[in-house]
């Protein structure tokens, strides 16, 4: 019997259409070169009931269109196309296509037997419900693929670029409001210039002294050192791979192996004040030389950082001299880096830790394993690079994982990746010469897709070759259990790995211990552990959502589901309900801290001192006694205008040591500014701008409610509402969901990690001391010292744009260049940036030529539609994305 492919090619040879060649393979490549696909927002807050009937999230939901637009008549239909979508598909309103939800993000969509084909000049129309809303571009993920019967699968050509505007109309101002309830002010040019020109450019002389992050005491002594010759440091104490990073720095920035010495000295007892603490140093710049006196190596060290960071880009390398006393507000300075959801590449990484060491923040939190993608290599377990550390098409998901989060059926992007033994070994020491813990994060119990779908791998293959005991040594599901659940990224129960299994301990013994291996073969000890402990929930069981066969009264406002066929994790796991029916954990929803108790006493062995999670993986511990580990952390991550400001205070008190990680504040994944071209997820904010990073108070954080806005630009009170032990430090988070590429992953961290380095180093005068009792709200309080905020804004915005940028361009950093505020002002053209010093050009004929602008010779304007507007990399190699004076 001839096959349906076959007959159909038939009928188009016939016709007088014909492929390139014959079979599923033409098909494919037809498809992938001719099918143009182009999205389209058409709308959120689509009506209530009729999103709760269709089971989405507190009853939201958002309309878009996808247009299909053949340049060549298409008429098979043995074939599926395959995309990423980070929201719910809910339903698809043309029958001639069904939409298949195969695992997180990843959908199929497929002809029915309705479906008549693609026709040249006869656009096909789909439109689809998605849960929650969509007001950024950057929701839409590219590079979707085809394939048909087991040719090789193949970008729709139209889907791949990482300019999502090729594929995706271009969303409005008014597109950028979730709700009626969203007051978030949308950027535009005016709206930026208004924002920014509260900022002053400031003369040269007047930031010559700001180093970054600020020194606990400082004083002028009214000359100046002159760099420009070189310096001969001179240390003692130091080991050479410190001195050689110091040097490598200096150079970085223009400053040559020279004349001017340099004295570094490691001496505690001889320092007093704000530098006779860990970590500390004074500083004393003369003419001739200068004097460093660290605490410790890592004083030493910063010490000398803060010379190098007085030093301009341009010009003479005088500096101003001074004496400084310095020393951290937090112990714990941290950075995370997510190289699980995308890869990032050993050198960004080698990159990202110059930088760290640079504004002197200490600790790299490696997120090296996920749901979609273990990346580190383990002796003797090769399927968690082979299989978790590659994303591609294989439904049996044998030779990877499936694709995810647009990066296309291949395996030749950053949605694959792995850090070999020698590579992770490598960074370790380059982290250590730089005084950066590396604290590796394994993921678990939950978000471990990576790792037990390569254990099943490895099942598979050692029970083909008759080895049915090595087989289940590090199996990490329990083979008969039929839990339903769907994850927070909408993952099914093989996003966790089983807490019951003894199988499942094994595996985490043997992990850490590999790991131990590496940090000794690197000549460092390992002194944390991150087990993650995240989301191992059920998202169904979400406030949100309501069983659709409860009273009505108790179903409004929300998406209904049918709950009879929802279950917690592992609720239908034989060997969960053993352990529970035994006594040892409470219920079900008690496993992840089980689990994590079980986990950290598998540390001392290692010496391992430090276990750490995120808050919620330890939510029902008693207290941080409970784990058996000389120090525990949280990295607490809930938001301040969701009740964070009194939840922070529980895990204190308790024990942990807490480090601050709040989405709403140093989530870098987040965008920059309110503006639908504008990338990154924004669940928990809607901007985490540079200056929002640096009006951060972590210590204090009721202050935060009066000095910003919720994620809807809405004001929200927050009170100290009872006595609170001192959190240990800050950490800044990079998810990487929506971070695909090296290039991207550049852009959203930087210069934001400069604020981050700044709040975690130095505490304000304008930051508040915790006080019980306090209440603050924007618009209501007055108790927070804004002038003395703005003004420490002003010094440290043109420090780091007319200083600092200029210092990422020398390091081939790739770091956002913000857009530019403009106006019309008087008939001429009024430009402002949002760090001051940044250079802007102009455009009068809509983007055809550009010149530089300069405020003090401001061109007239004779059409305001023609003029755009961009900022330019201080090396003049970039440019920031360029902007009309009109909203659209």
């Amino acid at each position: 019997m001839k096959s349906k492919l076959t007959l159909m090619m038939a009928s188009m040879a016939f016709a007088g259409f014909a492929y390139a060649g014959s079979g599923a393979q033409q098909q494919v490549d037809t498809i992938a070169s001719q099918l143009g696909i182009k999205v389209t927002m058409l709308g959120n807050s689509q009506p209530a009931k009729e999103c709760s009937a269709l089971g989405a999230d507190w009853a939201s939901c958002y309309k878009l269109n996808v247009t299909f637009d053949a340049a060549s008549d298409i008429t098979g239909s043995d074939w599926a196309i395959y995309f990423s979508s980070i929201r719910r598909i809910l339903r698809v309103d043309n029958d001639q296509f069904r939409i298949t939800h195969l695992t997180g993000d990843l959908y199929r969509l497929e002809p029915t037997d309705k479906f008549k084909g693609f026709t040249k000049g006869k656009p096909v129309q789909l439109g689809l419900i998605g849960e929650y809303w969509q007001v950024s571009m950057y929701d839409t993920m590219p590079r979707w693929y085809v394939t048909s019967g087991d040719a090789k699968p193949k970008v729709i050509a139209s889907t791949d670029t990482e300019e999502l505007s090729k594929f995706m109309t271009p969303l409005t101002v008014a597109d950028a409001k979730r709700s009626a309830g969203d007051n978030n002010v949308v950027m535009t040019a005016a709206t930026r210039y208004d924002a920014y020109k509260a900022t002053p450019l400031l003369p040269a002389q007047d930031i010559a002294a700001r180093i970054i992050p600020a020194p606990a005491a400082q004083k002028l002594t009214g000359k100046t050192a002159d760099l420009s010759k070189g310096i001969k440091l001179d240390t003692r104490g130091l080991d050479k791979a410190s001195v050689d990073a110091l040097q490598s720095r200096a150079r970085e920035i223009g400053v040559t192996t020279g004349s001017y010495p340099v004295t570094v000295r490691i001496a505690p007892k001889s320092l007093k004040g704000d530098a006779a603490n860990a970590e500390g140093y004074s500083l004393v710049i003369t003419p001739k030389g200068a004097q460093i006196v660290g605490y410790d190596a890592a004083g030493a060290f910063y010490g000398v950082q803060s010379l190098l960071s007085l030093v301009p880009t341009q010009g003479a390398k005088a500096v101003p001299t001074m004496e400084v006393a310095d020393a951290p507000r937090f112990g714990y300075r941290g950075f995370m880096i997510d190289t699980a959801r995308n890869f990032r590449s050993k050198a960004t990484v080698l990159a990202a830790i110059d930088q760290m060491a640079a504004y002197k923040l200490n600790k790299l939190h490696y997120h090296l394993s996920d749901d979609e993608g273990w990346r580190l290599q383990i002796p003797g377990l090769p399927e968690l690079t082979d299989v978790g550390g590659k994303r591609v098409h294989d439904l049996t998901e044998t030779r990877g994982l499936l694709p995810q989060l647009g990066q296309g059926p291949d395996s030749n992007n950053a949605g694959s990746g792995f850090l070999t033994r020698d590579d992770f070994i490598e960074i370790l020491k380059y982290a250590h010469a730089r005084n950066i813990e590396v604290i590796p994060e394994i993921d678990m119990p939950g978000h471990a897709r990576a790792a037990v779908v390569s254990m099943e791998a490895r099942y598979k293959r050692l029970m083909a070759e008759g080895k049915p005991e090595a087989a289940s040594e590090y199996r990490l599901v329990d083979p008969k259990e039929t839990s339903n659940i769907t994850g927070v990224q909408f993952y099914d129960r093989l996003s966790t790995l089983n807490p019951c299994q003894p199988s499942a301990l094994k595996f985490t013994d043997k992990v850490i211990g590999e790991v131990a291996r590496m940090y000794q073969d690197a000549g460092i000890k390992l002194e944390s552990w991150h087990f993650g402990g995240d989301e191992a929930k059920n998202i169904f069981f979400g406030a949100g959502y309501a069983d659709k066969n409860a009273p009505a009264k108790d179903k409004d406002g929300k998406g209904w589901i049918d709950m009879s066929k929802q279950d917690h994790p592992w609720a239908k796991s034989p060997a969960c309900q053993a352990l529970v029916k035994s006594g040892k954990v409470a219920d079900v929803e008690h496993l992840p801290g089980y689990f994590a108790h079980e986990v950290s006493t598998l540390l001392p062995k290692y010496g391992i001192s430090n276990f750490q999670a995120w808050q919620d993986g330890l939510k029902h511990a008693p207290n941080a006694k409970d784990f058996a580990a000389k120090n525990v952390r949280v990295n607490f991550w809930d938001t301040l205008y969701w009740g964070g400001a009194d939840s922070v205070v529980e895990w204190t008190n308790k024990g942990y040591g807490v480090v601050i990680s709040n989405p709403d504040y140093v989530y870098l994944d987040f965008p920059s500014e309110v503006d639908p071209m504008e990338g990154g997820y924004y669940w928990g904010a809607r901007v985490n701008s540079i200056k929002k990073i640096f009006s951060f108070a972590p210590a204090n954080l009721p202050q935060n409610a009066e000095t910003s806005l919720d994620r809807d630009g809405n004001a929200f009170e927050a009170k100290a509402s009872k006595p609170m032990p001192p959190v240990v430090g800050l950490s800044a988070q990079e998810w990487a969901e929506v971070v695909r590429t090296d290039t991207q992953f550049e852009y959203m961290v930087f210069p934001r990690l400069i604020a981050v380095a700044e709040r975690a180093w130095h505490q304000a005068g304008w930051e508040r001391p915790y006080t019980v009792g306090e209440r603050y709200k924007s618009g209501e309080t007055k108790l927070v010292n804004t002038k003395a905020l703005n003004a420490d804004w002003e010094t440290f915005a043109n420090a780091v744009g007319q200083r600092e940028l200029a210092k990422l361009d020398k390091a081939g950093v790739g770091y956002r260049l913000s857009m530019v505020g403009a106006k019309v002002v008087d008939g001429k053209l009024a430009a402002v940036t949002e760090l001051p010093g940044v250079k802007i050009q102009y455009s009068l004929d809509a983007g055809k030529t550009w010149q530089a602008y300069d405020a003090t010779k401001a061109p007239a304007v004779a059409d305001v539609n023609a003029v755009q507007v961009r900022s330019v990399s201080f090396d003049g190699k970039r440019f920031g994305r360029a902007s009309g004076l009109i909203a659209k």
